[in-house]
């Protein structure tokens, strides 16, 4: 096994996907025996001006974690995640470190949504090794979820296994999420036991609906829509959707992160935030105003017209947000 590996997932990686790369580079880095896993979360970029060899606080640790051994003479396990969000010095840095790594020292593996920063991408291709998780579809579910299931000593039938298939697609982190509530379980599962245990999707259906239609995965969307629209009233929804468009739209608007921040009165450090960040150049001006008035429009429909048409309305709401909040990225694509 090489001391210097990479997990490099898709651009548009939703909980499923990273749940995976993450899983994986543990496994990667307790492959190689290491004593012990220090894993290094770098912070989103548009925090300030680069400065060259300076390294912005959290990612300085990576200096010393791979400079030193473990305290108890073994090698030192570094997993840094989201190494996409290095700055261009701090990307140099790695490649340096990394290039001078000892086999003795440490084994680092770097978790990126997408491409590594070219020079550090460069410096792992040359010295180490990696490994691509590809977007999860339905078939890839599938695998896993028999996987999983024997891991947890869940006993599924056909049956049963299609339904979580059917009631949560390719998200491995709420079919994780299910089958660890299922392993109280005796005997095993059937399309009843899944039915009767999990009318909903877990977690916040909302926010997984709001990542379908972040990674203009129209299919996902709709999907979640309906989902949701069985328990939950398309108000709520459109609610929720609202204050994700301030949101983007006070990214699209701040000078960086820490502005954006304080304007949403939350940390820079806060996920929602850096997420938001993250994601302010896939739509345009134009998208923004676009969405907001479709925003306006649904809700007096939603507010005036028949319950028959409100299923209707959402449905054309997200079809149009997956084009608009992607619409950048399509450009560019």
């Amino acid at each position: 096994m090489k001391s210097v590996l990479a997990v490099v997932g898709p651009r548009d990686a939703g909980p499923g996907e990273r749940q995976e790369m993450l899983a994986r580079a543990k496994a990667l880095l307790e492959q190689s025996e290491v004593d012990g896993i220090e894993r290094i979360d770098v912070p989103g970029k548009g925090g300030g001006e680069e400065a060259d060899g300076v390294l912005r606080p959290g990612v300085e640790m990576l200096v010393p974690a791979l400079q030193s051994g473990s305290l108890f003479g073994g090698k030192r396990g570094v997993m840094v995640v989201d190494a996409d969000q290095l700055l261009v010095a701090e990307a140099e840095i790695a490649a340096e470190l990394v290039a001078n790594l000892g086999d003795d020292t440490a084994v680092v593996c770097f978790v990126s949504v997408g491409a590594l920063p070219t020079v550090l991408g460069k410096a792992v291709r040359s010295v180490g090794e990696q490994v691509t998780i590809k977007k999860f579809r339905e078939r890839d579910a599938a695998d896993w979820l028999g996987r999983a299931a024997r891991d947890r000593g869940v006993k599924m039938t056909s049956d049963g296994a299609a339904a979580l298939l059917q009631r949560f697609g390719s998200d491995v982190a709420a079919l994780g999420q299910a089958l660890d509530q299922l392993q109280t379980v005796d005997g095993s599962i059937d399309a009843d036991e899944v039915a009767t245990r999990f009318r909903n999707r877990p977690d916040e259906p909302m926010w997984l609906y709001a990542d379908a239609v972040a990674a203009g995965n129209t299919g996902e969307a709709l999907r979640r829509l309906a989902d949701f629209l069985t328990h939950g009233h398309p108000l709520a929804l459109l609610a929720f959707l609202s204050n994700d468009l301030k949101r983007r739209s006070l990214a699209a608007a701040a000078p960086d992160i820490e502005t954006f921040a304080e304007w949403v009165g939350a940390s820079p450090s806060h996920f929602p935030v850096k997420k938001a960040w993250q994601a302010r150049g896939n739509a345009g001006e134009d998208e923004l105003r676009r969405a907001l008035d479709a925003m306006a429009r649904a809700d007096l429909a939603l507010k005036t017209m028949p319950e028959s048409v409100h299923r209707l309305t959402m449905e054309r709401l997200t079809v149009a947000l997956c084009r608009w909040y992607t619409s950048r990225r399509r450009r560019a694509g």
